[in-house]
């Protein structure tokens, strides 16, 4: 398989959130921007799932927005996705990616009606800051996993490198308590 992104370590998280929640939940990656929360979610469904439909609400498509004005007919609904996204979408083998949600509050709170259909998987992506101003008048969805994404770790930023050594060995010295000298310190 190619490789499309940088090993992160939240993937591994990701890996448990769909294997323990098989459909009951959605997950929410939240963090700072630019810290690769798209990246690592559409890489996620990509090699995770059959198929799957981006949805980036930053860019404020508003054929999309509109389709959660109303969501009491779900299979309309989903008619209506697959359609505008090219995409067939296959029961219990596909994920739907809320990107930005906090740009389409709508969305957010349509999560519980989504995740309670049982159809697909639902992975959101948001700043925190923008998350918490943009929920004040909608239904917070408890049926939701939220893991917090961080900049690379020093471990990552290695991994980035083809460095999969120094780490082990950094940490097999820790263990042992003896100093590697200055030039490994620096």
């Amino acid at each position: 398989m190619e490789n499309r992104m940088f090993r992160r370590k939240i993937y591994d998280r990701m890996l448990q959130w769909k294997q323990k929640s098989d459909g009951k939940s959605a997950l929410l990656i939240q963090g700072a921007r630019r810290v690769g929360k798209s990246t690592i979610v559409e890489e996620f469904a990509h090699r995770e799932y059959e198929s799957y439909i981006f949805i980036d609400f930053s860019l404020g498509a508003r054929e999309t927005s509109d389709l959660f004005q109303d969501i009491s007919d779900l299979d309309f609904f989903f008619l209506r996705l697959q359609l505008l996204y090219h995409t067939d979408l296959l029961e219990r083998k596909s994920a739907i990616i809320f990107d930005e949600v906090q740009s389409q509050p709508l969305a957010r709170q349509a999560i519980k009606h989504l995740v309670k259909d049982g159809r697909y998987d639902y992975i959101e992506t948001g700043s925190l800051l923008s998350i918490k101003k943009s929920i004040q008048n909608i239904v917070i969805p408890s049926e939701e996993t939220r893991l917090s994404m961080y900049p690379m770790d020093y471990e990552e930023f290695r991994w980035a490198l083809g460095d999969e050594i120094t780490i082990p060995l950094i940490g097999k010295a820790f263990e042992k308590k003896k100093s590697l000298g200055d030039g490994v310190q620096r």
